[in-house]
């Protein structure tokens, strides 16, 4: 855990430890001239609940021990462990003296309205951090069902579907499905745009794309969250069929495609934009391997005669663009509301 390895790493920065009754809670101090530097440390499980004011009271708490030992002036900085930002809003939200521990990504989060450094302890935290191996999810056999990728194992559970019910059908969903530039702009079916991504023409074809949306979509849907998911998804596979109407126009080719390939290469520029968020590093997922399985899988593409590279290359770049609007936009509203936050004190 990564509690764990933080008492080492403070026991070697010649920092106290302060027993404590509760283990989810430690403090560590190191005494400076006349005054404490303190490191209160709160492992902030999923059965916790910590109110703001319960979280102030405890920082009074620590100063009225140390008055109590004589020592006139204390610094507290919080360090909370969660690798869930919106869980841990109600400390960084209003209390520039905390930073953020990602438990999962052993990334350090500080935050605009944070204290940048602390006695010359962020360089040594994030270069500890960085040198420490990833923890996994908490207890994958233990995984409480909220925590289940539920969009993720849906559009795979369809897809699947579509195909089982394809293979008693013959051609029929292929014919009223399958995506090409003149179904498109002649005939104006342009439910095509979106059915298309759930057809497979066989069962390798299947096959492949389930294991890389179900691998890939579980960390992206976590991350996102479930809606914006969705929409990257979705909006992935149409920018990946918009593309490929420009490449049969530009080519004179007359193409039929299905398949859900524009979609899940979505996914992956959704992961470029995560990856480079987390400074190269999410999971055991980085950006020099991320960059070789896209650069690989569209090199398959080109040299392959039955794939449609456009529809790829189309579903990365709407993938990428919406995954950045989606996170841009979100930070925008949670500066916002720090900055509210901050008014209002």
């Amino acid at each position: 855990m990564v509690q764990q390895q933080l008492f080492s790493f403070f026991m070697e920065e010649g920092y106290q430890q302060i027993p404590s009754n509760l283990p989810e809670f430690t403090l560590y101090f190191l005494m400076e001239n006349n005054y404490a530097n303190v490191l209160h440390v709160i492992d902030y499980q999923e059965n916790m609940y910590i109110t703001e004011d319960q979280h102030q009271h405890m920082k009074e708490k620590i100063k009225l021990f140390f008055l109590q030992k004589g020592v006139r002036e204390v610094h507290i900085l919080s360090l909370i462990i969660c690798g869930d930002l919106k869980r841990a809003s109600q400390f960084y939200m209003r209390d520039n003296l905390t930073w953020i521990v990602d438990p999962y990504c052993n990334r350090l989060i500080i935050f605009e309205n944070q204290i940048a450094d602390f006695y010359g302890m962020r360089k040594k935290l994030e270069t500890f951090l960085g040198s420490i191996s990833i923890e996994e999810e908490p207890e994958k056999s233990k995984k409480s069902i909220s925590q289940l990728p539920y969009i993720t194992i849906f559009l795979v559970a369809v897809n699947i579907l579509i195909f089982i019910i394809c293979t008693f059908t013959d051609d029929l969903l292929y014919n009223i499905g399958a995506f090409s530039a003149s179904t498109f702009l002649e005939d104006k079916n342009y439910y095509r745009i979106l059915v298309s991504i759930f057809l497979h023409w066989d069962i390798q074809h299947l096959a492949s794309n389930m294991l890389v949306l179900y691998y890939l979509g579980e960390v992206v849907e976590k991350h996102f969250g479930r809606l914006a998911y969705t929409v990257i998804y979705l909006l992935s596979g149409i920018c990946g069929n918009l593309l490929s109407i420009q490449h049969e126009l530009h080519t004179e080719a007359n193409i039929r495609s299905v398949g859900a390939s524009g979609a899940i290469f979505g996914i992956m520029g959704a992961l470029v934009v995560m990856v480079f968020i987390y400074k190269g590093r999410l999971r055991q997922i980085s950006m020099g391997r991320l960059i070789f399985m896209i650069t690989y899988s569209l090199y398959s593409g080109f040299i392959a005669s039955d794939v449609n590279n456009a529809a790829h290359i189309g579903g990365l770049a709407g993938g990428l663009a919406i995954a950045a609007l989606i996170w841009l936009g979100k930070t925008i509203i949670e500066k916002k509301y720090r900055n509210e936050g901050k008014h209002e004190n």
